[in-house]
């Protein structure tokens, strides 16, 4: 199901702004999110065709079917419960079925807020973490060969083994390499001269001894070729391929340019021409969430719409050391386990009320 079609059907019973606009911390480029929650009819219900949620493309707009977002608030969901929670301006629509969930919105705050609200402000440490080295180290665009992984011991030194294979006047194709025994990726390599001289158009009427080379495509192979080598052969060096740093490496590649493709343009832009060179949107919700965590242990409920507003947009602008802004949010990490530690909140919703609930909103909605 389309949100167009969710839209067309009529389930819808709640519908919400949320993020950035619901907190007061909007910047002029920020995306307008909508969330909310839709009622399936009876008949799917019945059937196979139970939809728990609808999204858009992009996750800009996403609505819940009712039984999962019961579920979710029961789990302390901080996106959900936030939805509970909006500001009146921030009420697309509220069908009047809708009030039997808000005339519960306290009843769904317990201490599993600690680790839904500060798990969430910890993935954003992670992630501007994250962000913050791939804004400082840029990778190059041309993806790194097998071969500049390799390394070979020359005059006591490690030599890269194209630097050694220039040298000598070698060709890799030419390569053959056998494992050396108790010695991960390395490898004993031998040199085809008559492959090098037939290739050099010199025609010895001898066949060649067609090995593999060190790699079987310098630009797509992604590990080392070995080679048969006849007995009694003479090696021509001994070789390293670090094959476990040019698996991580390709792995970091992979999630750079993936990132650099998917990135919003603005939001990068923006985070590049602040001295602070971090992600501060990341940063921004970190702190939100925090604060948010350690009023609800305090029992004073669940506040969207922040009170400091100017000090989260001057984080998100990166006008905050990043290093000190981390280190707050430490500090902020332990106040709020402090915090739950002696709140009085209940540990978990009881299973009974979530069915009670679900049934008489169903039983409502459907005419029963």
């Amino acid at each position: 199901m389309t949100i167009e079609q969710l839209r067309n059907s009529g389930m819808i019973i709640f519908e919400g702004i949320v993020g950035s606009q619901a907190y007061g911390i909007a910047t002029p480029t920020s995306d307008v999110d909508k969330k909310g929650v839709f009622i399936q009819d009876q008949d799917s219900i019945l059937e196979f065709g139970y939809i728990d949620q609808v999204s858009d493309t992009k996750n800009d707009q996403t609505f819940y079917e009712i039984k999962r977002f019961i579920e979710l608030l029961a789990s302390n969901n901080p996106n959900m419960l936030e939805l509970l929670n909006l500001p009146e301006d921030c009420i697309v629509y509220k069908d009047p079925i809708f009030d039997l969930v808000l005339d519960h919105q306290n009843d769904f705050i317990t201490k599993m807020c600690r680790h839904s609200f500060g798990g969430y402000a910890v993935e954003q440490i992670r992630k501007a973490r994250g962000l913050n080295k791939k804004i400082s180290n840029p990778m190059d665009e041309k993806r790194k060969e097998v071969l500049d992984i390799c390394y070979v011991i020359d005059g006591g030194k490690s030599v890269p083994v194209k630097s050694h294979l220039e040298e000598y006047s070698l060709k890799q194709e030419h390569c053959g390499l056998v494992s050396l025994d108790h010695m991960k990726y390395m490898y004993v390599t031998y040199y085809d001269k008559v492959a090098h001289l037939q290739s050099k158009g010199v025609d010895l009427n001898v066949p060649s001894l067609a090995f593999k080379g060190i790699v079987s495509d310098e630009i797509e192979s992604n590990d080392v070729s070995t080679s048969s080598v006849p007995k009694g052969m003479i090696p021509e060096f001994v070789m390293y391929f670090n094959k476990e740093g040019y698996s991580s490496y390709c792995k970091d590649y992979k999630d750079y340019f993936d990132w650099v493709e998917k990135r919003n343009p603005e939001r990068y832009n923006d985070n590049i021409r602040h001295a602070g060179n971090y992600d501060g949107k990341n940063l921004a919700h970190c702190h939100r969430l925090l604060d948010m965590a350690i009023e609800i242990g305090e029992g004073k409920g669940i506040n969207i719409r922040r009170n400091n507003r100017e000090e989260l947009l001057s984080i998100r602008r990166g006008e905050h050391d990043y290093d000190k802004l981390v280190e707050e949010a430490e500090l902020k990490i332990k106040r709020m386990d402090d915090v739950f530690e002696s709140s009085d909140l209940p540990r978990s919703i009881d299973r009974d009320f979530l069915d009670a609930l679900l049934i008489k909103i169903r039983k409502q909605y459907y005419g029963i």
